[in-house]
């Protein structure tokens, strides 16, 4: 063991109720440490959200000791505790049993040292303890050492502790992004070797990493890892293939490294824009043709590639909201602005993409711009659309059916419209021509242009 003076940099208000918290455990005779990423993340300097502790109590001992406590996983050890109403997660330190399913093990016991706790643990860097009362680092697994040599290791065996937790796999590629850390030639190999352990994780537990990995300041980091590994292959296989597909003379990286090249330049304040990015271009690979100056041609591909990304965020188990977002971004990307756009030909892009989705699509487009390799700033079409876009929302702001002077109750009352779908088509038409002439959104003159439309439809009808 090694015990290392460090004063851990935390908020004055944090550090008061992670004092009262320990000193608590400590008077009833128990132990009670701060352990795992909060600590790993301060040593680092950064922020830490999250405290997690182990201690040697046990868990109906722990629920005596505070008034508010929760039995979140008490089957494992775990309580949260609540102090100044923030919850705490307290786990008593413990050794796992075996491994069955790739994922949690078959039993656990609780143990009386954190030593047993600590190096039952994932990477090392994630196996250090911190003491409240003497602001000490209690490091049994040359856990500093590694933070201070930017690598993420297995604690042990890489291949027996990769072999225990699928997810773990993932983890290490996350943390990789997260941290700017290179994982080490052994964990690396050991995450290769053990595939199909991680092949027995939940999509969902998959979404999610991926998800956070989103947020890291350079995902390419870890999807790069994951690509080398094989863990792409597994959970995003329709990214794997774009690797060494070569683009055309505009392009000055492969599709595959396009598109991680865009996820790092996207915000990572939005993980959905990060991951439109990252997936923009995963259509060009059944899209790739040969054009008549014997250059690549990618026709359609933004088309193909959002049928490709709603299966695949489909699979992967992502919320129909999230989908239809990151559909509506890629399959719009290709947008293509010119003078020669009318006001009704962008108030139609408006309505395409929604008033709300724009900054998103100008977002996803700027990072597509700087993934291209070679290109710098904002595009003059972009700034000349942007202003064009403003023009048009301060002048009106019928974009949508809903924006116009005019409903389907009106449509029902005066205009001889019976319910049903002749309603949504006549609206739609209504809409196409005020889009085209705001000045027609008034309700007496979309009622004549309603009364027309109707005319016109019966006599269609009639001679057929």
């Amino acid at each position: 063991m090694k015990t290392v003076e460090y004063k851990l940099e935390l908020d004055e208000i944090s550090a008061r109720r992670i004092t009262k918290l320990t000193q608590t455990f400590f008077e009833a005779g128990y132990e009670c440490y701060m352990v795992g990423g909060s600590v790993r993340d301060l040593v680092l300097g950064l922020a830490a959200y999250d405290f997690d502790f182990a201690t040697n109590a046990k868990p109906q001992q722990v629920i005596k000791l505070f008034r508010h406590v929760v039995p979140t996983g008490i089957k494992h050890g775990t309580v949260t505790v609540f102090i100044d109403r923030i919850p705490f997660e307290i786990t008593t330190y413990r050794c796992d049993g075996k491994y069955v399913d790739g994922r949690r093990p078959e039993t656990i016991s609780f143990s009386e040292t954190l030593e047993e706790d600590i190096v039952r643990r994932d990477f090392t860097i994630n196996g250090l303890a911190y003491d409240m009362r003497d602001g000490a680092i209690i490091d049994y697994v040359e856990g500093l050492k590694d933070i201070k040599r930017g690598l993420i290791t297995t604690i042990g065996d890489p291949l027996e502790r990769l072999s225990e937790d699928g997810l773990r796999s993932y983890r290490a590629c996350r943390f990789a992004a997260k941290l700017n850390f290179q994982i080490s030639p052994e964990t690396l190999a050991g995450i290769t070797r053990t595939l199909d352990i991680a092949s027995l994780v939940s999509v969902e537990r998959i979404r999610d990493e991926i998800m956070k990995m989103m947020g890291a300041k350079t995902p390419s980091v870890g999807i790069e890892y994951m690509r080398e590994t094989g863990l792409l292959k597994q959970a995003l296989p329709e990214l794997d293939a774009c690797y060494g597909v070569e683009q055309n003379r505009f392009h000055k990286y492969d599709i595959y490294y396009h598109c991680v090249y865009s996820c790092d330049a996207a915000s990572p304040g939005d993980p959905l824009i990060r991951f439109a990015s990252l997936m923009h271009d995963v259509g060009k690979v059944p899209c790739r043709g040969v054009g008549a100056d014997g250059d690549f041609t990618f026709y359609n591909h933004e088309i193909v590639g959002a049928r490709m990304i709603r299966a695949l965020m489909r699979r992967l188990k992502f919320s129909n909201d999230d989908i239809n977002r990151v559909v509506n971004l890629v399959s719009n990307h290709m947008f293509y602005y010119t003078d020669e756009w009318t006001d009704g030909a962008v108030r139609r892009f408006i309505r395409k993409v929604g008033l709300d989705n724009l900054d998103d699509l100008i977002a996803l487009r700027m990072a597509d711009r700087v993934g291209n390799g070679s290109r710098h700033g904002m595009a003059q079409p972009i700034i000349q659309l942007q202003e064009h876009i403003t023009r048009i929302i301060e002048k009106d702001n019928a974009f949508s059916v809903k924006d116009l002077d005019i409903n389907g109750r009106d449509l029902m009352s005066e205009c001889g419209c019976t319910e049903g779908p002749m309603i949504g088509r006549v609206l739609n038409h209504l809409l196409e021509l005020v889009l085209e002439d705001p000045e027609l959104n008034n309700n007496e003159i979309l009622k004549k242009q309603a009364l027309d439309f109707i005319k016109s439809m019966e006599n269609e009808e009639s001679q057929s």
